[in-house]
């Protein structure tokens, strides 16, 4: 199959590999998916630039752990059946070493290879796994959050476009954070009431006027550091920071007193982390939506497998408002 790896970590341009190599075969309770759409996200890049400082886990290593295609065989424990279901796939990383859905083919658990219906595009059923999972849990790990008001950072992001749409769903009241007034559209498109910019020197008094004085419940955290002095003024009591990233202050420094005051529970979010009953919540919630029609993801751009050090380098620059796409067969599919 073709495929592209790398085999060390540094830049995209210089570790990069496109190729043929040995198809995958499933095994018990695996299945072999053929794929047509491939997602990246940050994860991968700072796992293959080498910004996690973490040794490579194989000797060849594929990226991205997202994807949408056709389920083309099945392992022992899984039905034939399930032989030509159309899929979006998710942890592709975890049923082999190295593995992941730039390729032709990926292996997955049976379980992470989700039924997709005819209407769902392929771009958007690669868009899901982890900025989706991702965002369901930031939102509702900590229960039910109706009638909450939830303020979820960088709202135009991937991860903040679908905790807006989930939090909106669930019954709560959005404040979300945007840095000019094209994403500030973008967040109020998937359902934000208010939007202000994290930037602005009185964000904090605004979100509390907002929210008559009462602060926000729960806040969904891409820079958990950088944020967190604004976040403590807006938090009522006893209020959640669910956080999946802090990547302009990896080490931050925590006002154990002030946290405490509040009574605060602070949550990190990390996909690969998440508890199996976690991925099954999000994994029903979000075929729900899709079945129905009712989730949107952000505006994919899109790269061909020959092209994935420019998919590679636009992850790392920011994809922004997009989310970059990898087309390994037609998505028209």
């Amino acid at each position: 199959m073709k495929a592209a790896w790398y085999e060390k970590t540094g830049p995209a341009a210089e570790v990069m590999i496109v190729g043929e190599m040995e198809t995958p075969a499933p095994g018990p309770n695996q299945v072999l998916v053929r794929i047509h759409a491939s997602g990246g996200n940050p994860h991968d890049t700072k796992a293959r630039s080498g910004w996690t400082g973490r040794p490579l886990f194989a000797p060849k290593v594929i990226p991205h752990a997202d994807g949408a295609g056709f389920i083309e065989k099945v392992g022992p424990g899984v039905p034939a059946s399930r032989i030509g279901e159309r899929v979006w796939t998710f942890r592709a990383d975890v049923a082999r070493a190295g593995g992941g859905t730039a390729a032709e083919y990926a292996v997955v658990n049976a379980a992470y290879a989700v039924p997709m219906g005819d209407k769902t595009p392929m771009a958007l059923g690669a868009s899901l796994g982890v900025p989706a999972i991702t965002a369901h849990t930031a939102v509702l790990r900590d229960g039910s959050v109706a009638g909450q008001w939830i303020l979820i950072h960088a709202g135009a992001g991937a991860v903040g476009q679908f905790a807006i749409q989930f939090a909106r769903w669930s019954g709560a009241r959005v404040i979300a954070s945007a840095s000019d007034e094209a994403k500030a559209q973008i967040a109020r498109a998937r359902g934000a009431d208010v939007v202000f910019d994290y930037r602005d020197a009185d964000f904090a008094e605004k979100v509390l006027e907002t929210t008559g004085g009462q602060g926000v419940d729960r806040i969904v955290e891409v820079d958990f550091g950088a944020n967190l002095a604004n976040n403590i003024k807006v938090m009522r009591m006893n209020g959640v920071i669910a956080s999946y990233s802090s990547t302009r202050a990896p080490h931050p420094v925590i006002d154990y007193y002030a946290m405490a005051s509040k009574g605060i529970t602070l949550h990190m979010v990390q996909g690969k982390y998440l508890s199996e009953d976690r991925r099954m919540a999000a994994r029903r919630d979000i075929s729900a939506l899709l079945d129905r029609g009712q989730l949107m993801a952000p505006e994919p751009i899109v790269y061909a497998l020959d092209d994935i050090v420019a998919a590679e380098e636009r992850i790392e620059a920011g994809a922004g408002v997009n989310k970059v796409i990898v087309a390994v067969r037609d998505l028209d599919a």
